[in-house]
């Protein structure tokens, strides 16, 4: 091969090698940007309003009692309200009462309603006393309640009973109360002593929150070193959480 062929040859390879570099930098595929992950806003709020009793005759009255979780704007019948509390109402006529928590994630309503009418409570709850003694009729109107395991949150079955409680109490306001805090045997002593304690207090609480005074009440925690129940399953267990009422002698 003559040299002016040679130096035609290489410059004709070093354009098609050009060409293919240039051609493969040219289809190289551009990466996307990765996209932002989407932003949850925050979860709504949550309201629960119940009514204790739900029937009553006019001149009687009913316990409201609500709770709100992630809410900051609470009104009870536009009211504006706590995140959580209770209220006494003597309504004349049937009436429906809502409850609605506003917050960052939205809004949302819970409503109860106290009816006027049905049986007289007097003749429901007239208990024959001739023949008991003073302790049996305080238990017969003053009944313990009972709590969820490892907690001592009063609930909403124990409403009924609080009720009932605070009616008594308020009739008869000699009577000095003594409420024992009681734990099933799961757990160590030191741990269930405590939460004792605790039982009490929020049976406490919530007497004093219907209208019995504070310097009535004495509460003292057993553990789970006095058993209403030895069997170890979940009906005995039961038994044995709970915050149990006697007249403080």
């Amino acid at each position: 091969m003559t040299p002016s062929k040679q130096r035609i040859s290489t410059i004709a390879f070093a354009l098609i090698t050009l060409a293919l570099v240039a051609g493969c930098h040219k289809n190289k595929p551009v990466a996307s940007p990765p996209l932002p992950p989407s932003l949850a806003g925050p979860p709504g709020p949550t309201a629960t309003l119940t009514a204790v009793p739900d029937t009553i005759q006019p001149g009687q009255s009913s316990t409201l009692t609500w709770t709100t979780v992630g809410a900051s704007d609470i009104t009870l019948n536009n009211s504006p309200v706590q995140a959580n509390g209770s209220q006494s109402v003597s309504p004349t006529t049937t009436t429906t009462y809502t409850l609605i928590a506003r917050g960052d994630g939205g809004s949302t309503t819970s409503t109860a309603t106290v009816n006027i009418g049905g049986p007289s409570a007097s003749a429901t709850n007239t208990v024959d006393t001739s023949s008991m003694t003073n302790d049996q009729i305080f238990h017969s109107q003053v009944p313990d309640i009972f709590f969820d395991y490892d907690s001592y949150e009063i609930r909403p079955d124990a409403q009924a009973p609080v009720s009932k409680a605070v009616t008594f109490l308020n009739a008869n306001p000699q009577i000095r109360v003594l409420i024992g805090g009681y734990c099933d045997d799961r757990g160590s002593t030191e741990y269930n002593l405590a939460l004792g304690a605790s039982r009490a207090d929020a049976a406490k609480d919530a007497l004093v929150k219907g209208g019995v005074a504070a310097s009535r009440i004495r509460t003292v925690s057993y553990g789970k070193e006095k058993p209403f129940c030895t069997e170890e399953n979940e009906e005995c267990w039961q038994q044995n959480r709970r915050a149990a009422f006697s007249v403080d002698k």
